[in-house]
């Protein structure tokens, strides 16, 4: 029993760094609605023990092309 409990977690954690890698962290309905506002912002989500402590964004006001020229 125990041994498959450990199987399931390796599972589950394998699964979570494969969202993480493909950026597939934001349920759909949000993804959506960054599109359609054509979002360039930073989004950004504190998460501790499985809880979302403080979620926040910037708006992007200049392009990362912008950024580039101003370092």
């Amino acid at each position: 029993m125990e041994y498959d409990n450990k199987a399931s977690n390796e599972t589950t954690f394998v699964e979570f760094r494969r969202k993480v890698q493909n950026s597939e962290l934001l349920a759909l309905g949000v993804s959506q609605l960054l599109r359609e506002l054509h979002f360039t912002g930073r989004l950004s989500v504190v998460i501790q023990n499985g809880t979302i402590l403080k979620s926040g964004y910037e708006e992007g006001y200049f392009t990362r092309k912008d950024e580039r020229r101003l370092t």
